[in-house]
């Protein structure tokens, strides 16, 4: 397995449980600054396969940036394509973690689910 990007914000605390899960877990990775650095259009589109096409899952709908841009009601007529780009163009859109390598591609944290992928 390639090592792991995982795109964090460090004020968030399900990130900080992700990375301490992957820290005591022996599990090596890069942590990028997500606000600063958001994932590219084509990791993007990996973790939209990922979901299985539900690009809803990548949006961090609690955040600020979700509500004020009005991307609850816009979700419903953007496309996929119009999506992704909005997501790279702003980290704070995405729901985080965001997790990638060649072999794994997964947003936020629930143990149970980690368990069974590393």
């Amino acid at each position: 397995m390639s090592i792991l990007k995982v795109y964090a914000y460090a004020n968030c605390g399900t990130c900080r449980k992700a990375k301490k899960y992957l820290t005591e877990h022996g599990i090596e990775f890069t942590e990028i600054p997500i606000r600063e650095h958001p994932p590219t259009e084509l990791e993007l589109r990996t973790m939209l396969d990922a979901c299985d096409g539900q690009v809803t899952r990548l949006f961090n709908t609690s955040g600020q940036d979700y509500r004020q841009g009005g991307f609850k009601e816009k979700l419903k007529t953007l496309s996929d394509v119009q999506a992704i780009s909005a997501l790279a163009a702003n980290g704070n859109l995405i729901k985080r973690p965001f997790v990638i390598s060649d072999s794994v591609a997964v947003v936020g944290f629930n143990q149970d689910l980690w368990d069974s992928l590393f």
